[in-house]
């Protein structure tokens, strides 16, 4: 059995979806911009979810989202689903869009935490060499002002939805400021973001190493890969917290929900309709109408 997700209303996660076998699948275009952009505004629309950043690179992309109503699952899944659906109608193809098995969801600990993931989000594409500065990346993203921002209305992309079917024809997305966070943090992130864009550019003029052009992005075929082969990943983080007191915390409740969720699955397995389920039981939960601890 795979260790079980615990969806907990009001949790931060930082969010990422891979491409299947690394193929550029995503690559920036107009119309791979406006898919992913609309799925993901349409998406926060159905399951009341919170995006506070999000970067979209050729062959991956990481979203910091807060799940308010402990709708995770289907959030991920209806997102996953119709950016998969709208580009492979794009490309004419129809195998696999995603790389086997699920999405990575790491709860986040804190505020420092979140700040740090969100920077890091920002910079990917900086960090990768792609650009030299977050705002020259011409695929789907935030920026840090966007969190003070109004919502951007995204057209629906032509090639999938029927004109006439259930979606609607524009949506709004709206990068929400996460309640913990301020207008000085945001612009803590916005000096921090000029910094890194810094620190990465010396690195490349120290190695002789050059940033990717803008055209040499939008060439590359969609169904190309990166050169350098990446090492096999033997984690699979479930929380991020600097803090060792905090992270210790964090993966204890973890722990003791994923063996009382097993004690608790094995017993209505065996016939026990009405065991209880810990907190934050999602699947169980759905399908089988178990019973579950409350708050």
């Amino acid at each position: 059995m795979s260790i079980p997700r615990q969806v907990l209303p009001g949790t931060t996660y930082l969010l990422t979806r891979r491409c299947f076998q690394r193929q550029f699948l995503l690559r920036p275009d107009h119309r791979v911009n406006r898919i992913f952009s609309f799925c993901l505004a349409r998406a926060t629309q159905l399951f009341e979810v919170q995006v506070h950043a999000f970067c979209v690179l050729s062959n991956h992309y990481h979203l910091i989202a807060t799940d308010t109503r402990g709708n995770l699952p289907e959030f991920m899944h209806w997102l996953n689903e119709y950016v998969a659906k709208c580009v492979n109608a794009k490309l004419g193809r129809w195998e696999s869009f995603w790389s086997p098995g699920s999405y990575s969801a790491v709860r986040l600990g804190d505020t420092q935490d979140l700040l740090a993931k969100m920077l890091y989000v920002h910079l990917n594409p900086v960090e990768a060499g792609l650009a030299r500065k977050v705002k020259d990346w011409p695929g789907a993203k935030s920026l840090p002002s966007d969190m003070a921002a109004p919502p951007v209305s995204i057209v629906r992309p032509a090639g999938f939805f029927r004109e006439t079917g259930p979606v609607p024809g524009r949506v709004n997305l709206e990068i929400v400021l996460p309640e913990n966070l301020s207008e000085q943090h945001v612009r803590w992130l916005e000096e921090r973001i000029a910094a890194g864009e810094r620190v990465c550019a010396a690195r490349r003029d120290r190695s002789g190493q050059r940033f990717m052009r803008r055209r040499q992005v939008l060439r590359q075929s969609p169904y190309s890969r990166p050169r350098l082969s990446e090492p096999r990943r033997r984690l699979n983080p479930r929380v991020a917290a600097r803090d060792k007191w905090r992270r210790i915390e964090l993966l204890q409740r973890l722990s003791l929900f994923v063996e009382a969720y097993r004690v608790a699955r094995h017993r209505f397995l065996g016939g026990e309709r009405d065991v209880e389920f810990p907190r934050g039981t999602y699947w169980m939960r759905l399908r089988c109408g178990v019973l579950c601890a409350g708050p």
